[in-house]
């Protein structure tokens, strides 16, 4: 089977953690290689998300590398095990570009989400208006066409919130964000309107950051932390008008780990939070 030209970045990530399990052991991949019997240049693809894995040799190079973390090894032979087209992102392939449908296939294999948002609000919590008038905004402008595909895989992304055990998700939204008129004052008010709905749900946890914060937060960018199954799975997005990154090595899980900390102190409780969305929403 020839490389794969553009791996998922589930794929990818599962050759980062066999890389990482072997620059830990002091293994070389010529070393690697010879355990599985190919040649070095299958190892390098493999551990780029070029190339896929069995199993039974994630195994064995586990076994190889000394690796006992049984939840970590298991994970990673869950995604070994997923393929293209199981999954309702796969059929955008071809349709959208490949950095919205890794946001969609990290947000469906997340246990738990946590966000960060200071000019827009999270895409889970979009209504398709306001969705709509983000995306015709979108410098170049975008055909039509393309508008209405962003939209309509954006308001089946939120579907993962009506899961029967959804993940759990925490919002840290400024409030900004709030006061943005994107799409006009209707499109606001509906669009503030529905975040209070989902700020009632068990599963989910919605605070604001007021302007009266006297706390500098280092983040304008949105950011989306994904817990992954294990720790080691943990991944951030930061979305960005010149796409989106993902980050998972262990500085940066830490540094965002810190930053949700100092925004989670500066924000307000649950319900003072509803209130401020309540008294946004009254004055439009």
């Amino acid at each position: 089977m020839p490389p794969r030209d553009n791996p998922t970045a589930r794929q990818a990530r599962l050759g980062t953690e066999l890389r990482k399990l072997r620059e830990a052991a002091g293994a070389t991949a010529r070393q690697a290689a010879g355990l599985l019997s190919v040649d070095q240049a299958k190892i390098s693809h493999i551990e780029a998300g070029r190339l896929g894995v069995s199993e039974e040799r994630i195994r064995r190079l586990a076994t190889f590398y000394s690796c006992d973390d049984d939840p970590l090894i298991d994970a990673l032979c869950a995604i070994a095990r997923e393929h293209r087209g199981q999954y309702w992102f796969d059929e955008y392939r071809g349709i959208l570009a490949p950095g919205f449908l890794d946001i969609g296939e990290l947000e469906h294999h997340a246990i738990a989400l946590r966000s960060m948002q200071s000019m827009t609000l999270p895409g889970l919590f979009q209504t398709e208006n306001y969705a709509r008038a983000l995306f015709s905004g979108v410098t170049p402008k975008l055909p039509a066409g393309e508008v209405e595909d962003r939209v309509e895989f954006r308001m089946k992304r939120a579907a993962l919130l009506d899961r029967p055990n959804p993940p759990r998700f925490d919002a840290i939204i400024h409030e900004a964000a709030l006061r943005m008129r994107f799409g006009g004052r209707d499109v606001a008010r509906e669009q503030l309107e529905h975040l209070l709905k989902l700020s009632t749900r068990p599963s989910l946890s919605i605070r604001v950051i007021p302007f009266t914060s006297e706390d500098f937060i280092e983040v304008t960018q949105p950011v989306l932390y994904a817990h992954g199954v294990v720790p080691q799975l943990d991944t951030v997005q930061i979305d960005s008008a010149f796409g989106g990154r993902f980050l998972d090595a262990d500085a940066d899980l830490r540094k965002y780990r810190t930053l949700f900390e100092i925004a989670e102190k500066a924000a307000l409780d649950p319900e003072g939070s509803r209130q401020i969305i309540h008294h946004i929403a009254r004055e439009l």
